[in-house]
């Protein structure tokens, strides 16, 4: 039987007018969608663009966090803090190492390890450089200024800076203080949009050898991303269910309110 065909009516189509266009898709989206065009090439304004934004990734990748002005922001900027501020480095001797080798960024470097004491503490703080010091520099302070206010006063939490480091160091740091809990926040991998954005992984009971199944995380924490009175109290709220029900992880969901109402 052959195809019946379908006229073009109205009924057919989205309704769209001269006077009331639709809206861009790039107004939805930060991604590289919908680029200018001339003829059949980009733009050139869509090429720089985008080659700006590479750039910007790749020096996020290998930037180097200044531990030393980091501490003193801490102090400056978060009056109240009275936590020691220790600074530690993995296993990764260099940047270049930490790249080719992601598992020595999940150890410590044995001079690290040797500063740190059994403590017995609630919460440990680690900030760490990951794919981004970036994103580190940007958003660290800020977020923990507004989260810091939101733990329970009655906690221990010391607060270390890891460098060359990845997710899991936090795991070691963690077992070493006698923790009860850990939480991380660490530069994430940079995307052509997104070169400082800041993931925080909370992990109960941490121990080398966990994985992600193991950590709560809450991530895109920047200006353009999520803000930061909002992943202080995402974060916040996975503290205090991680310490009542004594469990991180696949088991431990966010409650939120439903996005239609009924």
């Amino acid at each position: 039987m052959p195809d019946r065909e379908i006229k073009d009516t109205p009924a057919n189509h989205s309704e769209t007018s001269a006077t009331n266009p639709p809206p861009s898709l790039r107004s939805y989206t930060s991604a590289r969608v919908a680029l200018r065009r001339t003829g059949v090439s980009l733009a050139t304004s869509e090429i720089l663009d985008f080659q700006l934004a590479h750039a910007q990734a790749r020096d996020a990748v290998h930037a180097t966090l200044d531990t030393e002005h980091l501490t003193h922001r801490l102090r400056a900027e978060i009056p109240s803090l009275s936590s020691p501020v220790l600074t530690l480095a993995s296993a990764a001797p260099d940047r270049t190492t930490y790249l080719r080798r992601p598992d020595l960024g999940r150890t410590l470097a044995l001079a690290s390890a040797t500063l740190l004491k059994p403590s017995s503490c609630d919460i440990v703080i680690v900030i760490a450089d990951g794919l981004s010091a970036t994103a580190v520099e940007h958003h660290a302070v800020p977020l923990l200024a507004a989260l810091l206010p939101t733990l329970s006063q009655n906690q221990t939490i010391p607060i270390c800076i890891a460098t060359e480091a990845r997710v899991a160091i936090a795991d070691q740091i963690g077992s070493l203080l006698h923790a009860r809990l850990s939480l991380i926040l660490i530069g994430e991998r940079p995307g052509l949009s997104s070169p400082d954005s800041l993931g925080a992984y909370i992990t109960w009971n941490p121990l080398p050898g966990r994985t992600d199944a193991d950590r709560n995380c809450v991530s895109n924490i920047r200006t353009e991303g999520l803000d930061y009175d909002t992943a202080a109290s995402r974060i916040a709220f996975y503290c205090a269910e991680a310490h009542r029900l004594q469990l991180t992880g696949t088991a431990l969901k966010e409650i939120t309110q439903p996005l239609l109402e009924t």
